[in-house]
């Protein structure tokens, strides 16, 4: 291609370098190029995507109209394209200045935002809600994430079972500190003097917090934000979902219906001997991390579309009589459900939409399920369950926000990776997926879906916690980028910005996993200079397409057969898949032999087509090598698409 001419020869090596572009640049008399510079194609457009953005923290909401002003001037003026507001946890000592989460005042101050962001030409994402996951004081009981439990008994033919049907939930807690807290009254002669660090108004005191200290249910403890609780399951008896009863040898009976509502069984073995699973509906109990005042309570059931849709009408009440225009994307912050005790792996209606998408009744395959039988068909039982999780966070879950955010004249920024589905088909739904991390194997997750499916940005939270406060350097920022850039993201948002009030003294507050783009950073003066280079090169990135010439086939079906402790897997780590597999061997072998290659999914294949001697994808993208690693199963419909190729 011809490139623009450029008489600052060092800022444009800087472009073009960063952009992983060969080119050989001469030094030319300029006073030779008035005629040549006319006919030059002109340099892409600046626009607020092709700056930088970052996340933008409001510290327990506790903002106001004359700091976001503040703020967003000072990230303007630094060369940043845009925000993403992300409420979080509050700062203790000022609790007064607290805005609860999606109340009046503060989608006033929402308002206030992207109307100043629009007269400072600055776009503004914002998260579906505080912290992450998806969760809130609004997810009750019936819409909180669940988890599948079970329980076995033994009768012989002829007898009755004398106990109850009945499984109760052990009690778990688990807080940030995990120690009680007591509040502290701070009299006017006692307050900090201005210039010095505010006193806090709590303190620890000698015990460790247990769960007969939280209120059920949780969103009825008047100090959640003290509590900073992660994990709670309430100690009760869990509602029952099935119970069935296995011959030795015969078909299985269920007995569901059978079961009184005090737990007795009115049933009689018939001969021979018998196993009873009874299948519980338990609560997970995973609260939203580090969420902000108004935000704190249970996460959301993933695998349910009722309960996604009770979840954001809370936001379409709050935005009811309020005027949003400019808000270009709702933001979701990962899944990070796996990082919890045990695991969210089960909604009320699974078997049903099992039978729906599989064909046939799990209830007669439990021990398979359950990896207590010696059953054949235990592999395919084990892979149809995790699929059908899969397709339940794709449609219930991912489709469901994006329609939902798209209504509302916005976009979805979605991060897939960790979550129990295949990556590739979570991350195509989003107009910007987006990753994170620092390996180029594991934002391929996020970039070959765009590539595929022809979205044209792909994001990345960029220089997360790459050290302590204040000690990592611009130099630390521009390696993170570069990296990503290497990987095909073209849409860098930094990890981030935490709003402090202007009058508070240095370093103002903080966010604990954050590199402090902010303008109490030592290297704030600078930090334009690191934002043009990311500028120019993202303005060429953008205006490209990609140009891989090997798609190497993704072979979830094969991954999902995996035994392991686990009922689910999750998926989206360092490495592309379990380790020792073909897959990742294919992909480390392409990656050290230099070829460039984008992942593609099953669904992904079904669109795929021959032109001439190129493979064209449904977002247009063009290869000419499909790679299919060696492995034990591959589903049928797959099979057939690559011998139709």
């Amino acid at each position: 291609m011809a490139w623009p001419l450029c008489r600052d020869v060092s800022r444009a090596a800087l472009a073009l370098a960063g952009a992983a572009v060969s080119v050989a640049l001469a030094i030319v008399d300029t006073s030779t190029l008035a005629s040549s510079t006319a006919a030059a194609p002109d340099w892409p457009a600046i626009t607020r995507e092709t700056r930088p953005w970052s996340r933008w923290w409001w510290m327990g909401s506790a903002v106001d109209r004359a700091g976001l002003s503040a703020d967003l001037a000072s990230l303007k003026q630094a060369g940043i394209g845009g925000v993403e507001i992300t409420p979080i946890y509050g700062v203790a000592g000022s609790e007064t200045r607290f805005v609860p989460y999606l109340s009046e005042a503060w989608v006033a101050l929402l308002e206030h935002t992207l109307a100043e962001a629009s007269r400072l030409d600055l776009g503004v994402d914002m998260a579906t809600g505080t912290g992450w996951p998806f969760g809130g004081p609004w997810v009750g009981d019936r819409d909180a994430c669940r988890t599948l439990a079970f329980r076995t008994w033994t009768l012989e033919g002829g007898a009755r079972l004398a106990e109850s049907i009945r499984l109760d939930q052990p009690a778990f807690l688990r807080a940030i500190g995990n120690q009680i807290y007591e509040v502290l009254e701070v009299s006017k002669d006692e307050a900090a003097p201005r210039g010095t660090r505010a006193q806090p108004l709590t303190r620890p005191i000698a015990r460790s917090l247990s769960i007969a200290d939280v209120l059920e249910p949780v969103e009825a403890n008047p100090n959640l934000q003290q509590l900073a609780l992660e994990q709670v399951r309430y100690p009760k008896p869990m509602p029952l979902v099935a119970l069935v009863a296995y011959p030795v040898q015969g078909e299985p009976v269920d007995l569901t219906s059978r079961v009184s509502a005090s737990g007795t069984l009115e049933w009689t073995a018939p001969a021979g001997k018998w196993t009873l699973y009874g299948i519980f509906l338990g609560w997970h109990g995973k609260m939203v991390e580090r969420a902000a005042p108004g935000g704190e309570g249970n996460v959301v059931n993933h695998f349910s579309r009722d309960a996604l849709d009770h979840y954001l009408e809370r936001f379409d009440r709050a935005f009811a009589t309020h005027r949003l225009e400019g808000l270009r994307a709702f933001f979701n912050d990962s899944y990070e459900m796996d990082d919890a005790a045990g695991e969210s792996d089960w909604t009320q209606a699974f078997f049903e939409e099992f039978q729906t998408r599989r064909g046939y009744d799990l209830r007669r395959h439990l021990p398979a399920l359950l990896g207590t039988g010696s059953s054949p068909d235990g592999t395919r039982v084990l892979a149809d369950y995790r699929m059908t999780i899969a397709d339940l966070l794709r449609d219930a879950f991912t489709s469901e926000w994006r329609d939902w955010a798209h209504r509302r004249g916005a976009i979805v920024r979605n991060q897939a990776h960790g979550a129990p589905g295949n990556l590739l088909d979570l991350y195509a739904l989003a107009v910007i997926p987006e990753t994170e991390g620092t390996e180029i194997p594991r934002a391929r997750w996020a970039t070959s879906a765009a590539h595929v499916t022809g979205r044209r940005l792909v994001s990345a939270e960029t220089a997360t916690w790459l050290g302590e406060h204040f000690r990592s350097t611009l130099a630390d920022v521009r390696v993170a980028v570069d990296r990503f850039f290497v990987a095909g993201v073209n849409h860098i948002v930094y990890h981030g910005t935490a709003y402090s009030p202007p009058d508070d003294p240095w370093p103002g507050w903080l966010f604990y996993a954050s590199v402090e783009f902010n303008s109490r950073n030592p290297w704030w003066r600078d930090f334009g200079a690191l934002n043009q280079y990311v500028t120019r090169v993202q303005s060429f990135l953008q205006a490209g397409v990609p140009d891989q010439d090997v798609l190497l086939y993704y072979p979830f079906y094969d991954e999902l057969t995996r035994q392991g402790q686990s009922r689910l897997r999750h998926f989206g780590g360092a490495n592309p898949a379990a380790e020792g597999t073909a897959f990742e061997f294919a992909a480390d072998l392409l990656e050290r032999r230099g070829f460039t290659y984008d992942y593609i999914s099953d669904r992904q294949l079904e669109s795929l087509r021959v032109e001439g001697s190129r493979l064209i994808t449904s977002g247009g993208g063009s290869y000419k090598t499909l790679i299919i690693p060696a492995g034990h199963f591959i589903s049928l419909e797959t099979f057939e698409r690559l011998l139709a190729l």
